[in-house]
């Protein structure tokens, strides 16, 4: 667990594990966003809860690293920064 303030960074060297980061980055960032299962019952702001990541930055190489390091074309870095709300435990389905 991050204390606040703290900054997760992830490398992923490919598209499907670079998705699995994108997907825990963006449901940490925006829980206003309901899921399927819910997403028809009425909710106020109030009761959503609050971001506890914020996205930072997506980080591709530049060709000059591609040229000195080919492997490198594929890799992801991607950055998110805690935020001061306390974290939820999610439960996986």
């Amino acid at each position: 667990m991050l204390t606040p303030g703290g900054r997760l960074v992830v490398i992923s060297f490919h598209s499907l594990e670079d998705r699995v980061v994108k997907r825990f980055i963006e449901r940490r960032a925006h829980p206003d966003r309901p899921a399927a299962a819910t997403r028809h019952l009425p909710l106020r702001a109030a009761d959503l809860p609050r971001a506890t990541l914020s996205q930072v930055a997506r980080v591709l190489p530049d060709d000059d690293e591609v040229a000195a390091n080919p492997r490198a074309r594929s890799a992801v870095m991607r950055v998110a920064e805690r935020t001061d709300e306390p974290w939820r435990v999610e439960t996986v389905q």
